[in-house]
């Protein structure tokens, strides 16, 4: 996720330097002290929408109320169309040509707000903007008027499916999100079999792209970010993606047979580097193949993450917590133990003290509790003491399990 988000901001920016100079959002001078409401220290100029989306986002799924001055910030970053930017410095000001509007962060904050509740009339207007600018294929660019892209297209479907819409139905021109989708799903022969590209090169060819793939099975299955352990799921050879549930099981069988090619995560490398861990697009296949139900690899990189990705989080920030925790969720497990951190906690640290940190930890545990966990690692223990003045029970938990920072 936030490894292709790095990428694509890049691209939007270079895209729009190039039809006008003057497009590009102004940054915060080194001097300038980032919001108080925000979440995280780094500069938030192409992320800070996003990454306050998905810290948000997070506390709300694991039951904790994000503090009131953070929820607000995000409400004002909205500009009066509808559109959110990655980052303004100042909602005060209007926004205008110069506003580098970002459809990825429309999408975060809508699913963010959603979830959250009370915030129809902004989400209600971030979709109309959305579907605004909607490409005549179906699926939207990183910025308005950019080319289709497998990563923004899946985004916009979660935050059409957070606020209720059907994404089958919402169309431009005969199309909806899915026909973009399916424009961008390989087939089934040679490399990256099964697969989605991010984008076709400029030949027009795709290539197989692991990270659009993880956001190509959740958009494929009509999924935002917020996920819930799916049915087991039966294993199948790749065949012809014809509709949106066949492509969706290819993207994860090959999400599944790179995983375990890769000792349990995925890989990226810079040009002229050596392949590192990804731990930030590993934490997304996570999600996109335990929603699908494919979870015995989903099992495997679950406790691959819990393992080894503790340095990254906390080098990363608040959307690098919020990813992991959003994956633990997806697996029926807990994030406040894992792999012996507490993911919640590290996140509240990254902002503002939540509203009810302390009064929902409790809440969440039993929450994960009755949920259905499919790895079959948590456990009931009850203790029934009766000594004529009460009944009392005790239960515990077992541990359990969202593109580095631009």
């Amino acid at each position: 996720m936030n490894v292709r988000r790095s990428a694509t901001v890049l691209a939007a920016v270079a895209m729009l330097g190039a039809a006008t100079p003057a497009a590009a959002a102004p940054s915060p001078s080194p001097s300038q002290a980032f919001p108080s409401a925000l979440y995280g220290d780094k500069d938030p100029k192409f992320d800070g929408v996003w990454r306050q989306s998905l810290a948000l986002l997070a506390q709300d799924t694991v039951g904790v109320k994000p503090a009131a001055k953070s929820v607000e910030w995000l409400v004002r970053q909205q500009c009066a169309d509808g559109s959110f930017a990655s980052y303004r410095p100042d909602p005060t000001t209007a926004c205008d040509a110069r506003t580098m509007l970002d459809t990825n962060a429309t999408s975060a904050a809508v699913q963010a707000l959603a979830a959250l509740g009370g915030h129809d009339a902004v989400t209600d207007k971030a979709v109309s903007w959305l579907k605004s600018v909607q490409n005549k294929d179906g699926g939207w660019g990183y910025a308005p008027g950019g080319a289709s892209d497998t990563n923004s297209t899946s985004v916009v479907i979660g935050a059409l499916a957070a606020v209720g819409e059907k994404p089958e139905q919402v169309e431009k021109g005969g199309k909806s999100p899915y026909d973009a989708l399916l424009k961008l799903a390989l087939g089934c022969d040679g490399d990256g079999a099964g697969a989605f590209a991010f984008q076709p090169d400029k030949k027009g060819e795709l290539a197989a792209n692991a990270d659009a793939t993880a956001a190509g099975v959740l958009g494929a299955l009509g999924k935002g970010m917020v996920v819930k352990p799916g049915a087991a799921a039966k294993g199948e050879t790749c065949e012809k993606p014809g509709t949106p549930e066949r492509a969706a099981a290819n993207g994860a069988d090959y999400l599944t047979k790179t995983l375990t090619k890769d000792d349990g995560h995925l890989t990226s490398a810079l040009a002229g580097s050596k392949p590192q861990p990804d731990y930030g697009n590993t934490a997304d296949a996570v999600v996109a193949l335990a929603a699908r139900g494919d979870t015995a690899q989903a099992e495997k990189s679950l406790r691959w993450l819990e393992k080894n990705a503790a340095t990254w989080a906390a080098q990363s920030g608040p959307a690098a917590y919020a990813q992991l925790i959003l994956a633990a969720h997806a697996t029926g497990t807990n994030p406040r133990d894992f792999g012996g951190t507490d993911l919640v906690k590290q996140l509240n640290a990254t902002g503002p003290a939540p509203q009810s940190a302390e009064k929902t930890a409790a809440a969440e545990e039993k929450k994960s509790d009755s949920g259905s966990d499919f790895f079959g690692v948590w456990w009931y223990v009850g203790v029934c003491l009766i000594a004529g003045i009460g009944i009392g029970f005790l239960f515990s938990i077992s541990n359990g399990r969202r593109k580095q920072q631009p």
